[in-house]
């Protein structure tokens, strides 16, 4: 017999018009649950065990309005488990451990549990530690939700006994198709004559940002906002813009103005022009970009275009990127913008990556190269007899700590992938470079002195 109880989810079955638009909403099988295919799509290990009943403890990782909790909701309506529904904002020890106890008492009449921590990374240790012997013993199987880096935010030990389902951020065709759901569903708007064009819904789908709630929400305050006529509700761009504080600027994440901005800001910091990245950079975001996406082409480009000539230059973007995790849009702006501008006005140097892309193409010409036996490890009797690390020397153990060893296979001996530039420091990596390469040259001489002797 069913033992969830419905009112732990005011969204279940709600109809109360007066209830906001993502409530009245909320998908109450799986089939109506936009996104997440790679979880939910038939045949996905997620969508079989929620029609099974045999869902595990887990784990929903992903940012705000991905369906988390919708999962979860799912789940309650399906499921034969007597189901608990806590807030980490709210909840206690305490109201952990008379839970707990309950369902331990329900575990031994064979009756399971499963418990609902919305927003689990609010818990501390102590609270999550009083789910342990519960998850441990059987006696619960919980679910818990977080829009954080579980690895950081959920107890080890807790977490070795979940399983991590990562929800990905809504595309625009989802947020579009769920928008459109709502202009015609009974439950959303489907009662009211509204006119409304796909452009506009793509608009607010863009500006929500991955988030099917924000998506919801803004749609409601724009339909609410719009003027009626005859019946009629009609929705206008002035409309859309007012209620979402910003013109819509030219930017479409999933197509090609969204590689050619990219591409500006990029080519910006390249060419030493903080003003043109920082613009660039404001209409990315202002157009709702995740910041983390920026983040990563900024952190690749501190290597790519920067380089050694400023080594701080990757610390600096890598500073950003976590920055950007840690507090998210609107703030982590400015710590983007001090990451830009920095790069901007580095010094330039592209030999890391000259020298990789060099090394890539030889190393998938020459795969069969094998590695020179005196540089490889010999852990066994029978590598040793086959020579395994003959004639390998420790650099620690000889003057100026360049051994005389051959490292490169014999095919590409003398080959030179790394070309340092003389921009910033990579000018002192250099003379540091042909001082080692000095020094080398002299030994191979003193080599074949000897052999000659």
């Amino acid at each position: 017999m069913k033992q969830s109880n419905p009112d732990l989810f005011s969204s279940v079955a709600n109809t109360d018009p007066s209830a906001p638009l993502a409530e009245r909403l909320r998908p109450q099988t799986l089939d109506e649950v936009v996104g997440q295919r790679h979880l939910i799509g038939p045949g996905k290990v997620l969508r079989t065990l929620i029609e099974r009943d045999t869902v595990p403890s887990m784990i929903f990782w992903g940012p705000p309005g991905v369906g988390k909790t919708t999962l979860a909701n799912v789940i309650a309506l399906t499921t034969n488990a007597r189901f608990i529904n806590f807030s980490a904002v709210t909840s206690g020890i305490k109201d952990i451990k008379e839970v707990m106890q309950q369902a331990a008492e329900s575990h031994s009449y064979g009756y399971k549990t499963i418990v609902f921590v919305d927003e689990i990374h609010r818990f501390n240790k102590a609270q999550q530690d009083a789910f342990l012997p519960f998850v441990e013993k059987g006696s619960i199987i919980l679910i818990g939700a977080t829009t954080e880096n579980p690895s950081f935010e959920v107890n080890g030990a807790l977490l070795s006994r979940c399983k991590v389902f990562v929800l990905k951020q809504l595309s625009e065709d989802d947020l579009t198709e769920l928008l459109r759901k709502a202009v015609t569903d009974i439950r959303g708007f489907g009662s009211r004559n509204v006119d409304i064009s796909d452009e506009l819904l793509k608009s607010i789908a863009v500006f929500a940002n991955g988030d099917a709630r924000n998506a919801l929400s803004t749609l409601e305050m724009v339909i609410l906002n719009s003027s009626e006529a005859d019946g009629k509700i009609t929705v206008t761009s002035d409309n859309v813009e007012q209620c979402t504080s910003k013109k819509s600027l030219l930017y479409d994440k999933g197509g090609e103005e969204h590689y050619n901005i990219i591409s500006a800001l990029h080519k910006s910091m390249r060419n030493s022009d903080p003003d043109a990245a920082v613009y660039w950079l404001a209409r990315m975001l202002e157009s709702g970009e995740d910041p983390l996406y920026v983040a990563r082409r900024v952190t690749r480009f501190a290597s790519e275009d920067v380089g050694l000539a400023d080594p701080r230059a990757m610390e600096l973007a890598v500073a950003a990127y976590q920055a950007c995790h840690f507090i998210g849009m609107p703030e982590c702006t400015v710590h983007l913008a001090e990451a830009v501008i920095y790069l901007s006005l580095a010094p330039k140097s592209n030999s890391a990556y000259m020298a990789y892309e060099h090394a890539k193409r030889d190393a998938l010409n020459q795969l069969a190269e094998p590695v020179p036996l005196a540089i490889r490890n010999a852990p066994t009797r029978l590598m040793k007899d086959l020579g395994y690390g003959d004639g390998y020397k420790y650099a620690h153990d000889v003057e100026n700590k360049i051994a005389d060893l051959q490292c490169l296979p014999d095919s590409l001996v003398g080959t030179e992938y790394y070309k340092p530039t003389e921009e910033g420091v990579e000018a002192r990596i250099k003379a540091r470079l042909e001082q080692i390469k000095a020094l080398k040259a002299e030994i191979a001489k003193k080599r074949r002195g000897k052999k000659n002797d």
